[in-house]
């Protein structure tokens, strides 16, 4: 029985993905996994639920049950680029101090870290309680109807590729604000985004191994990083992003291999969101060994 695997459909997991989408390998790793394409928010859940056997998850979307894979990540070590926070600054005012006066957020629900990492910087950091306002990911309708606005994944890219007529159409000055260097400057460690995860008991029937796992993603991350180049040929056709910002992305904004600072500052997310209950308490990180 085929591992059922739950990812992402974005850009940042391509080069995590490579082997699995091209040949020669994808038609052997099929003999092993069953991959399909959803939201992060519904990859954990898919796993949660025992709908997935093996999903890219969010981090706060771990759970004691399920085993971090070692070695892969979506991280970055400083600017990220698809964590966009937008924040209304009519007064000119620095950014922590524009920060503490939002009151409203929309906030595209794409992925359940990032809206945890945004709330750790209000109410952890600034000491503020912003209401959020789940909506679409539509910079100017969100502005529209709140302070500011938190942007995940592929929209954030294509909103910078927009910024001037993002900037000329919202009629106040905006402050563009990178999630992942605000992490990265309050804590000195790197921004996780998402690990793989899997349910330990699912890799017998599979026949594997937690070697073997380890092995095949790990593989085809290596081959993601070598082929660069072709990944932006083929996704440049489908963002309306240039082929540069897409090449920059994946070798420079994206930190793919889950480093002991990359495990820390997991570890340091999950303590911050359950000291302000935005997630429960999460035990000693379980690796696949």
């Amino acid at each position: 029985m085929p591992l059922r695997v739950s990812t992402i459909s974005f850009l940042n997991p391509a080069p995590l993905l490579y082997n699995f989408e091209h040949e020669p390998t994808a038609t052997v790793l099929r003999e092993h996994y069953d991959v399909h394409y959803t939201l992060p928010s519904i990859c954990a859940a898919e796993l949660n639920s025992g709908t997935a056997d093996l999903g890219l998850i969010p981090i706060a979307a771990l759970t004691p049950e399920l085993a971090i894979v070692p070695d892969c990540t979506i991280a970055s070590r400083d600017e990220v680029r698809s964590i966009l926070l937008l924040v209304k600054n009519p007064s000119h005012l620095s950014t922590n101090e524009a920060l503490k006066q939002v009151r409203t957020l929309a906030a595209d629900t794409a992925s359940r870290s990032s809206v945890a990492y945004t709330r750790i910087l209000f109410e952890h950091f600034h000491h503020t309680h912003p209401t959020f306002l789940h909506q679409p990911a539509d910079p100017l309708a969100m502005l529209a109807s709140a302070d500011a606005a938190l942007l995940i994944g592929d929209p954030a890219l294509l909103a910078r590729e927009q910024r001037a007529a993002i900037d000329a159409a919202s009629n106040t000055p905006l402050l563009w604000l990178d999630l992942a260097h605000l992490w990265r400057e309050l804590t000195g460690l790197p921004w996780v985004a998402a690990v793989w995860a899997v349910r330990p008991e699912a890799l017998e029937p599979a026949s594997l191994t937690p070697h073997q796992l380890i092995a095949d993603l790990t593989a085809s991350r290596d081959a993601g990083l070598a082929h660069t180049e072709q990944l932006v040929i083929e996704w440049n056709p489908r963002l309306a992003i240039g082929p540069e910002t897409i090449r920059t992305y994946l070798t420079r904004n994206i930190h793919y291999t889950l480093d002991p600072d990359c495990l820390r500052a997991i570890e340091l997310f999950r303590t911050l969101a359950a000291a302000i209950d935005v997630l429960p308490k999460l035990p000693k990180l379980n690796l696949l060994r």
